[in-house]
């Protein structure tokens, strides 16, 4: 009896124990239940700019002034390329005070400003004279580049068609393997990703603007990265 008693717990605990691992869906008869990963890859249509504008001065007036010629000088680069001021996109705006954190009573010793700006574009043409110009204008100490989709939807379709294709592909193996027939679709799941590749980002270089001049930008010539969205499908289908 006690080993009855022993082997009827031990059952239990391993009921409790797979229950916890799969607690993402419940056993059903007749199923049966797969994942897989999918993905569609496509070129981009957007370049994705990002800098920062930061100056810091004994007083916040300076350093805001400074701030505001080197916003300045952004949007007449932007101008000079044929593009609206308005289509770049401030992150955000602060003003913080600089402490002497060696003295005990932290003194305050000056004021740095900072704000981010983005800026996206769908001629990738302009990529390279925008970012030479912006470093030549010692706008900003570094710059980042990245491509992405404007309207990903129609790409985020096609990588959940391919890993629902997958996912089928793997229960019709299992049912065939079983000696059973794969029927229809009781129930899914969907997350899609969409892989963003940023590049490095481009320090300004310490060079007079009439030697960068004599050769192309970081950017030309090269062809940019292929934007990638991930999908990952679970499903479950009937058995007959």
């Amino acid at each position: 009896m006690k080993t009855t008693i022993v082997t009827v717990c031990a059952i239990l605990l391993l009921s409790v124990f797979t229950t916890a691992q799969s607690a993402t869906l419940n056993p059903v008869p007749n199923t049966v239940f797969v994942g897989a990963d999918g993905k569609f890859e496509t070129a981009p249509d957007t370049a994705l700019i990002q800098f920062n504008i930061s100056t810091q001065a004994d007083n916040a007036k300076d350093a805001y002034d400074q701030a505001a010629k080197q916003a300045e000088a952004t949007r007449q680069v932007l101008r000079a390329n044929g593009i609206d001021p308005k289509l770049a996109e401030v992150g955000f705006f602060s003003v913080n005070p600089q402490y002497d954190w060696k003295n005990p009573k932290h003194k305050v010793i000056g004021y740095q400003v900072q704000t981010s700006v983005s800026l996206k574009l769908k001629d990738f043409s302009k990529i390279g004279p925008v970012t030479q110009q912006l470093a030549d204008a010692s706008v900003s100490d570094s710059q980042s580049l990245s491509y992405t989709l404007d309207a990903p939807d129609e790409a985020k379709s096609k990588a959940v068609a391919d890993a629902y294709r997958r996912a089928r592909a793997s229960a019709q193996s299992l049912a065939t393997a079983s000696g059973r027939t794969l029927g229809e679709l009781s129930y899914a799941s969907v997350d899609t990703f969409e892989n963003i590749r940023v590049l490095a980002p481009m320090q300004r270089r310490a060079m007079p603007m009439a030697m960068a001049a004599q050769g192309p930008a970081p950017t030309e010539e090269f062809s940019p990265q292929n934007v990638t969205v991930t999908s990952h499908v679970n499903a479950m289908f009937l058995l007959k």
